[in-house]
């Protein structure tokens, strides 16, 4: 965050810890129709919070200068970062302090990294390999919610395959 804003350490240390135990680290392949690939990459840094007690949501929004709260119909609350940049930055700001989440920040800061410097489009079969495995490895990392993609059917839909 550094220049954006003079977010203390004490805070930065809650954050962390906040998004330790009620948050999520994800970078998925999302279908968009107005691409040529007709898919994109999305990184999101998303925090969880009962819809009744969703204060400290609102006050790290406002602490990290970015993001949105939502309300959704569950009687939950999240705070989502979204963008390659804001969630490396973001990360990068809060990585020190991570306990639990420390390795899934690592990967997605490589991954933002490398998502920023070139498109979709552009980038080359290696990177693009290198880019799935770190999806497939931030994922393994979370909680299974759904299924999830292969790397076979990522290769697939990147048109990876041979």
């Amino acid at each position: 965050m550094g220049s954006r804003l003079s977010t203390t350490d004490v805070e930065l240390a809650y954050i962390a810890g906040f998004l330790d135990g009620d948050g999520s680290l994800m970078l998925q392949l999302k279908k968009r129709a107005d691409s040529t690939k007709g898919v994109r990459f999305m990184a999101t840094i998303c925090l969880y919070q009962d819809s009744r007690h969703d204060a400290p949501l609102l006050w790290i929004r406002t602490r990290l200068q970015c993001g949105y709260v939502s309300k959704r119909n569950d009687g939950m609350t999240e705070l989502r970062i979204n963008g390659f940049s804001r969630v490396r930055e973001t990360l990068e700001a809060l990585q020190l302090y991570l306990r639990f989440k420390k390795k899934q920040a690592k990967l997605l800061i490589q991954a933002c990294t490398m998502l920023e410097q070139q498109t979709l489009r552009t980038m080359k079969p290696k990177d693009l390999r290198k880019i799935v495995d770190l999806l497939l490895l931030i994922q393994n990392e979370n909680y299974m919610s759904k299924k999830r993609k292969t790397k076979e059917e990522l290769h697939h839909i990147l048109s990876l395959t041979p």
